[in-house]
């Protein structure tokens, strides 16, 4: 730690950031809301990170163990029993769940589409509770066969709908959406898991395919993969430990996913010192762009400049949109790749008051240039927490002191399998590999 109040700022960010995960979540079916609003549905990425969360509040005591099994094996138990099938008002189908149901009937809500991405969040938190929980309790063993079952459901190859590439989601309605996972974004994840199945295995190819519009650019000095919201550098490595393996392309380039990332946070930091747009409050301490909430839609005249805010929308750098918004999550789950700067500004964000009267941390974003609130320095601020923001905070801050997460992914042979698959090697790979040559 770089200053003696940051370890007791990282547990008790962690604490509150936990507690969405027990009380934002139906007893009787385990799912999660997606953000803390009474008539929300429920997120199925959210409930995946809650899977993969309650192993890291057992080992803080945040609950029991017993607790944590109970409400893992509802969860499982859920989506192996609930709807698979065509109608419009089922959970899922081919293996494929809809990125937000009804929290009390577990049904598809919104008219939303089965989300191939959010799925893939849902399966890896599974996996993670399956390889955590590895009594001989007919309970836990329970959560392990159900959690291969679940994962072995998965129709990748359907996914493909014919291209080489997987589809992003599909509708009953209309059929699949018109767009693939295409370029670096947060699918490598879902390309990894999808590789390694061993029922409906995605191709090879189709990981070559994903790879092939890659953008390498050169942005403040420091050369990266480019994806300009930081949530895309994250979400995959909150799982997947890609410190010192390479697939194909990173070899090319004499770096791995994990030093990207550093690059991509260092890059972040660079654009907020800069600050070309001129937004209030942006600075060395002050960073965190990403796919977020946001005061918008709205476009008002400030100081002689016609401003233009945005709601949710997939805000990045250094090529927009930004709109002066600040997300925390997104600094704290930069923990693993940038601690010295990461820090020093989940310092300045805690003495902003951010999560004074928060139940649960940070807000999901705040924008000081936002003409509410004159005086306060965070300007607007978000009336909600978001289930798909907790989670990396919990587990990037585990991630960051003892690898927790990532080291229950190793003991998964479907990730191993994955991750070769796609080209991976070197690192702790080459040493599983070794250990089952044993």
């Amino acid at each position: 730690m770089d200053h003696p109040s940051d370890d007791a700022m990282l547990d008790t960010l962690q604490r509150e950031t936990f507690d969405y995960f027990l009380y934002e979540s139906n007893p009787g079916n385990g799912l999660v809301r997606d953000k803390n609003r009474a008539d929300w549905p429920a997120s199925i990425a959210a409930t995946g990170l809650a899977l993969a969360a309650y192993p890291a509040g057992v080992e803080h005591a945040f609950m029991t163990r017993s607790d944590a099994a109970e409400r893992t094996l509802t969860i499982v138990k859920f989506f192996l029993d609930c709807a698979q099938g065509i109608e419009r008002d089922a959970t899922g189908y081919k293996g494929f769940y809809y990125h937000f149901l009804d929290m009390e009937t577990g049904r598809r809500a919104w008219k939303c589409e089965l989300s191939t991405i959010d799925t893939a969040y849902l399966l890896a938190g599974a996996l993670a509770a399956a390889a955590y929980f590895n009594g001989d309790d007919p309970i836990e063993r329970k959560i392990r066969e159900s959690a291969d079952t679940l994962y072995r459901r998965a129709d990748w190859q359907w996914a493909q709908n014919g291209d080489p590439r997987v589809t992003l989601g599909w509708k009953p309605e209309t059929g699949f959406l018109k767009h693939e996972w295409r370029g670096y974004d947060e699918s490598l994840l879902l390309q990894v898991l999808g590789l390694g199945s061993p029922t409906h295995p995605l191709p090879e190819q189709t990981y070559r395919a994903w790879t092939e519009s890659f953008r390498w650019k050169t942005i403040y000095r420091h050369s990266y993969l480019y994806a300009g919201p930081l949530f895309i550098h994250q979400l995959s490595h909150v799982w997947l430990d890609l410190r010192g393996i390479q697939d194909d392309f990173m070899r090319e380039k004499g770096i791995d996913y994990f030093e990207n990332s550093r690059r991509a946070t260092l890059v972040q930091q660079q654009y907020a010192i800069r600050n070309p747009g001129g937004w209030r409050h942006y600075g060395e301490y002050c960073w965190g762009i990403t796919a977020s909430d946001g005061p918008g839609p709205v476009s008002t005249p400030l100081e002689g400049v016609k401003r233009k805010f945005f709601d949710y929308v997939g805000r990045g750098v250094p090529f927009g949109p930004d709109d002066g918004t600040i997300a925390p999550w997104a600094v704290a789950a930069s923990l693993p790749f940038a601690p010295e700067i990461v820090l020093p500004t989940l310092r300045h964000l805690t003495e902003l008051h951010l999560r004074e009267k928060n139940r649960y941390g940070f807000k999901a974003t705040f924008n000081p240039t936002f003409p509410v609130n004159a005086g306060e320095p965070c300007g607007w601020v978000s009336q909600w927490h978001f289930g798909l923001n907790q989670g990396p905070i919990v587990l990037m801050i585990e991630n960051y002191r003892n690898g927790f997460l990532w080291q229950l992914m190793q003991r998964c042979p479907y990730v191993i399998q994955g991750l070769r698959r796609a080209g991976f090697a070197n690192g702790w790979l080459d040493r599983k590999l070794d250990d089952t040559r044993k």
